[in-house]
């Protein structure tokens, strides 16, 4: 754990006037300011080494800041910055070399010898309900569908297919990519991820639904990444089928079908019938044609992770479309801060092979540690690069990591936020996670928060338990298990495990347990008013009024409040009513009355009145 500077210190050190600031900071003051860069986490002989004074130094000047550490421990950016100001120095954020910062590659637009055509990378959106896996399951001609749950995929995968049966001869044998991202609105950062790394997106559209809330959120993000669309309007089968009114509906959108002079191709299929695939295939290869699609196989591999999970017998396993160049087995490769040597290479369907080129999705294994859904791959000339890379990816990674839990820290003591529920997650692979991750930031509420104590895949444990009886965390699983030894601990701790199929379901139950951490909702049910015509008693015994009913009614017990002016003044319980000379339990309306407060009512002749009841009715976290 990095030394930091506790926030009286660093506010002391920095803004004080130069004569109350330390001796060292007095004695450079004269010098010429040397600059140096330290990067976000140092250690104090490294800090040492780059500024050219003794550890020593640098040991006693921390020390007079109230941080006591020693040469091999290490500080944060912003400690090393208030004590570079006490020793003549300025410092500067590190900022990453090219190469360390992974930036893919650009391909020339000059094409070479080595450029060839690649196959097109598709990906497949639209709402949850309008068939999208049912469509790849038919064009991968598998039964995928029926036994996912909830009829939605889960996370991210890839698959590739080759057109074998078309009447245009140029197009047989031809390949498609696809990439499968989930398609429900609470995956709209994976859904991002998606268009950000694809050529193509077929957007499905139910003909009998239309245009939906996720359509218009597909085709943003398709504008916003320039990546031109093919519409898939599905369910043509249905007797309630419209596709003209689905193409009338996108028009609004600005996606105008080619039959209508626009630019967009549209497809009227049948992903249950299978009627219109075989088109829409067709159509797909003709757009990637159009976009004559390239690359060079003969270069190092980049590519994109889009899914990693841990797999027994093969450790950290990540899944990887090649955007460009050729990765083989044994190729030392760095993705984010993780690094290894590709162990085991295979292609979408898990079985193994040697190479694998552009737009080719492939399960790597070899990794030290699991990388992130999104992280860049590269293939490099050895494993020290690789692990050099990795290294400063994780040292910036960690530094930021810092400076938000910092910033969190301080945020929540100032603003002293309400109750929080603390849960535990549990994966099976880091894309769910991260699906999970940003559905729950996108849950707002003034009174209630979410923290996440812990998140990691694979199976819940032990130590989860453990976790979970120390914080009052609640356990939530996706599509994992509890191991035998941890549910024994939980049954006999009384601590619940949740574990989930579907990922909204999830979100949903989250959304439970938040609201029953809300303070009810207290609604006043209006019964009747009236003006209040005189005060016949006001003393310690007992307060008496006479009004009026002019709406409704007023009954013993009723909650009653006054006002002048429109401005509330006093509120309490009518303890007893009296028409004439009887006491009576209720009140019409066009009835004078009497009615009796307890001592001390503060209201008088001319205020008007409201008669109420209040009730409490539970708020819900939408």
């Amino acid at each position: 754990m990095p030394k930091k500077l506790r926030y009286d210190n660093r506010k002391q050190n920095r803004f004080a006037a130069p004569e109350t600031r330390s001796n060292s900071s007095a004695e450079t003051e004269s010098c010429p300011v040397k600059e140096i860069m330290l990067p976000q986490i140092v250690s104090i002989k490294d800090f040492a080494d780059r500024s050219g004074l003794p550890a020593t130094k640098i040991i006693g000047e921390l020390m007079k800041n109230g941080v006591l550490a020693n040469i091999n421990e290490t500080v944060d950016f912003e400690t090393a910055s208030i004590i570079g100001d006490d020793l003549g120095l300025s410092i500067l954020p590190e900022t990453l070399t090219e190469k360390s910062t992974q930036e893919l590659p650009k391909l020339t637009l000059k094409e070479t010898k080595d450029f060839v055509s690649r196959a097109p990378v598709v990906t497949i959106m639209g709402h949850v309900d309008h068939g999208k896996t049912t469509l790849l399951d038919r064009i991968r001609e598998a039964s995928v569908a029926s036994g996912e749950s909830g009829g939605i995929t889960q996370h991210i995968s890839a698959y590739q297919v080759t057109l074998s049966e078309t009447k245009n001869q140029e197009l047989k044998n031809k390949t498609i990519t696809f990439i499968d991202t989930p398609g429900h609105a609470a995956f709209s950062a994976m859904r991002h991820h998606g268009a950000a790394i694809t050529d193509i997106i077929v957007l499905i559209v139910a003909a009998n639904d239309g245009v939906m809330p996720q359509t218009k959120e597909v085709v943003a993000q398709a504008q916003a990444n320039n990546v031109p669309i093919i519409v898939a309007i599905n369910k043509i089968d249905l007797p309630d089928a419209d596709p003209m009114k689905v193409k009338q509906q996108l028009m609004e959108l600005g996606v105008t079908p080619e039959e209508w002079g626009g630019k967009t191709i549209e497809v009227e299929i049948s992903a249950k019938t299978g009627a219109g695939v075989d088109s829409l295939l067709e159509m797909i290869l003709l757009q990637a044609e159009l976009m004559d699609l390239k690359a060079d196989p003969l270069n190092k591999a980049v590519g994109i992770v889009i899914e990693s999970h841990m797999q027994k017998g093969a450790g950290s396993m990540a899944i990887v479309l090649i955007e460009n160049g050729m990765i083989k087995v044994g190729d030392p490769v760095v993705i984010g801060s993780s690094y290894g040597r590709v162990r085991i290479l295979e292609d979408f369907r898990g079985m193994p092979i040697k190479q694998a080129g552009p737009s080719t999705p492939v399960r790597i294994a070899g990794l030290k540690s699991l990388p992130d859904f999104g992280d860049r791959l590269i293939v490099v000339d050895n494993e020290k690069e690789a692990r050099e890379n990795a290294g400063k990816t994780l040292q910036i990674q960690t530094g930021l990591k810092i400076a938000t839990s910092r910033k969190i820290s301080d945020e929540e003591e100032d603003q002293k936020r309400g109750n929080e529920l603390n849960i535990i997650i549990k994966t099976d692979v880091k894309g769910s996670a991260e699906a999970i991750r940003k559905s729950l930031s996108e849950i707002k509420s003034e009174e209630v928060s979410i923290k996440i104590i812990s998140e990691g895949v694979g199976s819940i444990s032990e130590s989860d338990v453990t976790l979970s009886k120390a914080t009052g965390a609640k356990i939530l699983g996706f599509r994992i298990f509890a191991l035998g030894a941890a549910q024994r601990i939980a049954d006999k701790e009384g601590i619940e495990i949740k574990v989930f199929d579907v990922i909204y379901h999830l979100i949903d139950y989250v959304k439970e347990q938040l609201s029953l951490m809300l303070a009810p909702l207290v609604i006043e049910d209006k019964l009747g008013s009236g003006t209040v015509l005189a005060i016949f008693r006001d003393d310690k015994k007992g307060f008496v009024a006479g009004g009026r009913v002019e709406s409704g009614k007023v009954s013993v017990n009723d909650e009653i409040k006054f006002f002048q002016n429109e401005h509330e003044k006093f509120r309490t319980k009518i303890l007893s009513l009296r028409r004439e000379k009887s006491e009576t339990k209720e009140v019409n309306s066009g009835t004078e009355f009497g009615f009796s407060l307890s001592p001390g009512a503060n209201i008088a002749v001319k205020d008007t009145f409201i008669v109420f009841r209040t009730r409490e009715e539970k708020r819900i976290i939408e």
